[in-house]
Parts: structure tokens; C-alpha cells; sequence
């Protein structure tokens, strides 16, 4: 029996050493069965709507500093860093649908990114990554000419998952 996406997602989000953490969330979430908390991502089955999402968001985790990971809950103070965030985990996501073979759409939903999705998957299909200058700066991915130099893969391959610094 082949794994369901959700099920493929949870486990590779362990195996990079992400914190994820299956429990109820009372309350409401900023994305329905969605939370961090204290650098882990919380999952609540039962509430989640867009099982993409968890990609989505372990992506704003994963590209942050170590520092700022352990920190992170769901009221995130708004400054550059949390800003600049969401391309982050954006191009971070995409590239952890090719690396997982999953449907881009799968986390670039119908319901989700402003009515963006459909220019955002065009563009990542077409070559145009969306936020690659911000995962190199952070040391987590190569365009070509730097993968190239470095003797390795381009963007979408990521020589880290989680942020080192």
C-alpha cells in the first residue's frame, strides 16, 4: 500500500529533523489544524483542512536561524526576517514537492496565497524560483551557476533542509 502525502510530508519533516507534534488544538488556529509552537509544528488531524498546508508551513520553520526557529509561535513579531518568511517558505515548499514527487498543487491549493497559486506553480514550472536568492543567502540551495561552482545540483535540489544559521 502505497503512503498518503500527509503521511509522506510528517515523516520527512522528522527525518530533517524538524519537530512536528500530532495533538488537538483548542481554539482556532491561524490555519485551520495548523500551529507553531516554540519552534515545533503542531498538527491537529481532525482540524486540518489542506493537508498541504503542513508543508507550507514547516517551510517558515525549517528557513529560519536556529534561534529564531526554537522561538517561533504562531504570533510571529512583524520585522524583516518574518517578512521575507513566507518567499522563504514558498521556494523552500515547491522544492520539498519535487524532492517528495508530490503535486505542487497539493500545497499551492485553490483556497490558499491570495488567488496566487496558479501564477506561482506557472512560475516554478517555468524556472522563474520565486525566493532561490533568499535559500542561497541562507546557504540552503544553489542556482545554477553556484551549484555549478560547487559541483552539485541547482534549485530545486536543497543542499540543507533546515536552516544552519
Amino acid at each position: 500500500m502505497e503512503a498518503q502525502p500527509l503521511e509522506v510530508i510528517i515523516n520527512f519533516l522528522k527525518s530533517i529533523g524538524l519537530s512536528v507534534i500530532q495533538e488537538k488544538i483548542p481554539g482556532p488556529a491561524f490555519l485551520p489544524g495548523l500551529c507553531l509552537k516554540q519552534g515545533s509544528l503542531v498538527i491537529d488531524i481532525d482540524k486540518l483542512q489542506y493537508p498541504g498546508d503542513v508543508l507550507h508551513e514547516a517551510g517558515h520553520l525549517c528557513t529560519m536561524p536556529p534561534d529564531v526557529r526554537g522561538t517561533m509561535d504562531d504570533t510571529l513579531p512583524v520585522n524583516d526576517l518574518n517578512n521575507g518568511g513566507e518567499i522563504l517558505a514558498i521556494a523552500w515548499s515547491y522544492a520539498a514537492c519535487v524532492y517528495l514527487r508530490i503535486e505542487p498543487h497539493f500545497v499551492f491549493h485553490a483556497d490558499g496565497y491570495k488567488s496566487g497559486r496558479a501564477s506561482i506553480v506557472q512560475n516554478f514550472a517555468e524556472g522563474y524560483y520565486i525566493g532561490l536568492p533568499l535559500l542561497q543567502w541562507a546557504g540552503m540551495a544553489y542556482d545554477n551557476n553556484k551549484a555549478e561552482e560547487f559541483n552539485t545540483l541547482p534549485y530545486p535540489h536543497m543542499i540543507r533542509w533546515l536552516r544552519e544559521n
